[in-house]
């Protein structure tokens, strides 16, 4: 069993990329990060679809959030005054309109800032498709 939760994340997104880097240097969440692409999904009890879809937090146990609650789950775990945007995020009144906003973004994820075309680009058609352990 881990003793972390794990972040996984679209290695092969330029927006998620920068996005983690970021939570990672600013946020500090207390987590292991991994690409989708060389993380060991099943053994994260994670399916290959979900984690094209969304980013994933799994806590040591074995439960998955995903998406907006994924990043509620990662701005808990920083402590702080990201806590208190974490716990904003997990309210039953935040919680819909933040799954709505995140879905916007995410499925729009090629036209943010510093994103690039193969991120509208299916997984298995993406640049490198196939290589690490979890593609």
């Amino acid at each position: 069993m881990r003793n972390r939760p794990v972040l996984v994340y679209d290695g092969d997104c330029s927006f998620c990329t920068s996005s983690v880097r970021f939570a990672e240097q600013r946020v500090r969440p207390r987590c292991e990060v991994v690409p989708r692409q060389f993380a060991d999904l099943a053994a994260l009890g994670v399916t290959q679809e979900r984690a094209e879809h969304e980013l994933l937090w799994v806590t040591p146990v074995g439960k998955v959030y995903g998406g907006a609650q994924a990043v509620a789950k990662l701005l808990l775990s920083a402590g702080s005054g990201w806590a208190v945007l974490g716990a904003l995020l997990a309210l039953p009144p935040v919680r819909r309109p933040a799954h709505v906003l995140y879905r916007l973004v995410a499925d729009n994820r090629e036209r943010m800032p510093g994103g690039t075309a193969a991120c509208a680009l299916p997984a298995d058609r993406r640049p490198g498709a196939g290589a690490g352990t979890g593609a």
